[in-house]
């Protein structure tokens, strides 16, 4: 693996690339960076160059202060951006959670640039917001998302050591031992670096999508979409740990009316760190759907 730099979309972005051939990128989400993908770019650099950036305001890569440098086109353009500094017309898109929700974004802007697309768990945007506008299981377990975007947050999340952080992301592979030592120490550096925590947050603050408050009567009619504005024109595979708590099962339900070309995998014993939990597993189903 090599550590490389570029200047893409008005800012350096960092990151790690393996082998070579057909390009594989691979996004990673919140409170992640490269390293979330590092069994990825060890399986796939044996016949793909397989590229792990950390995602701007991550980790070594450049963090903008102004709130509309982290809306989700800038977040599309800086993918494309790479990818062209890379020399590739086409790439295959592996993406997981704030990653995967820029990825969904990615295939429905630029679907003539994608060979094909894996998303694991990263909700769908039409799906997930029907779900924030009227489905009471996924309103209450995206509550987080209001916390993150105030002022507050990343004193909350930095106090102790990040360890607000350690909880959620490391402690329970920490106990199984799909993580060691090394690996904390890896993501309390990344997390330290100057602007990082902000820079991850900024993604939510940028959003303006968050859960109504607790409380909230539902709407009495549902939410209108333009489903195909939304539909996804490119080959596609989910990966899903079914006991994510933070984002539920019921993103599959219906996720065929968006992505015609769909193939779903699920890992009942997985919950959001997935990756980290069954990487071969993970890796496997990559391979079979590039294979199929």
């Amino acid at each position: 693996m090599e550590h490389q730099y570029a200047v893409v979309n008005g800012i350096r972005m960092h990151y790690v690339t393996a082998g070579s051939g057909p390009l594989m990128l691979f996004a990673h989400g919140f409170p992640e960076f490269w390293y979330e993908w590092h069994r990825q770019l060890e399986e796939f650099g044996r016949d793909h160059q397989a590229v792990a950036p950390d995602l701007r305001g991550y980790n070594l890569t450049e963090k903008p202060e102004a709130l509309e440098k982290y809306r989700v086109s800038v977040l599309i353009e800086d993918l494309r951006a790479l990818a062209v500094h890379l020399g590739a017309k086409k790439v295959t898109l592996v993406a997981h959670e704030w990653g995967g929700a820029v990825a969904w974004a990615f295939a429905l802007a630029h679907p003539e640039l994608l060979e094909r697309l894996v998303i694991v768990n990263a909700p769908h945007p039409g799906i997930f917001a029907r779900l924030l506008h009227s489905d009471p299981g996924q309103q209450h377990a995206s509550q987080y998302m209001r916390m993150f975007c105030t002022p507050q947050a990343e004193e909350i999340l930095s106090r102790d050591n990040y360890q607000a952080l350690v909880n959620v992301v490391l402690t329970e592979g920490l106990s199984r031992g799909y993580f060691n030592e090394d690996d904390k120490r890896a993501y309390l550096e990344a997390w330290s670096q100057p602007g990082a925590l902000t820079g991850g947050l900024n993604y939510y603050r940028a959003a303006r999508l968050l859960p109504p408050a607790p409380g909230t009567p539902l709407p009495a009619a549902p939410l209108a979409l333009d489903v195909s504005s939304l539909t996804v024109k490119v080959p596609t595979l989910v990966i899903w740990g079914e006991r994510d708590t933070a984002l539920l099962l019921s993103n599959l339900e219906g996720l065929e009316e968006f992505v015609p070309d769909l193939t779903i995998q699920r890992i009942p014993q997985g919950n959001h760190w997935v990756i980290h939990q069954e990487p071969e597993l993970v890796n496997r189903y990559i391979r079979e759907f590039l294979a199929s």
